[in-house]
């Protein structure tokens, strides 16, 4: 999914950057409005850029349950464990946009064939 070659280098970034900016902020549970915006911004450029044909249906299938489980299971585990329900709504905050955007691509690709 992180590839950092050829023309999907933007898309792997941002797939890297934002994931350790989830973690990292998370743990220390900073978060702002301007930071939501950043994670759903790089969600949209990995969705866009760095999802290829071949790996849709995997994305979907993983992006799909991290975005179930981390909605339903954040509020437990924030109970207990602050930090990692802030870790959860970041990476949250990445994935439902990129997961929109592959489904709504897929979407498209069924659409054509």
């Amino acid at each position: 999914m992180a590839k950092i070659t050829g023309s999907n280098v933007i898309g792997g970034w941002s797939f890297l950057i934002g994931v350790f900016l989830a973690i990292v902020l998370g743990a220390f549970q900073y978060e702002n409005k301007w930071l939501s915006i950043a994670y759903v911004i790089l969600g949209l450029i990995i969705g866009v850029l760095n999802i290829t044909t071949s790996e849709v249906k995997p994305f979907l299938m993983s992006g799909a349950i991290l975005i179930v489980v981390s909605s339903i299971g954040g509020g437990i585990i924030a109970v207990g464990i602050p930090q990692l329900g802030s870790i959860l709504v970041g990476l949250l905050s990445i994935f439902v946009p990129a997961t929109i955007i592959v489904a709504i691509k897929n979407v498209f690709t069924l659409a054509r064939s």
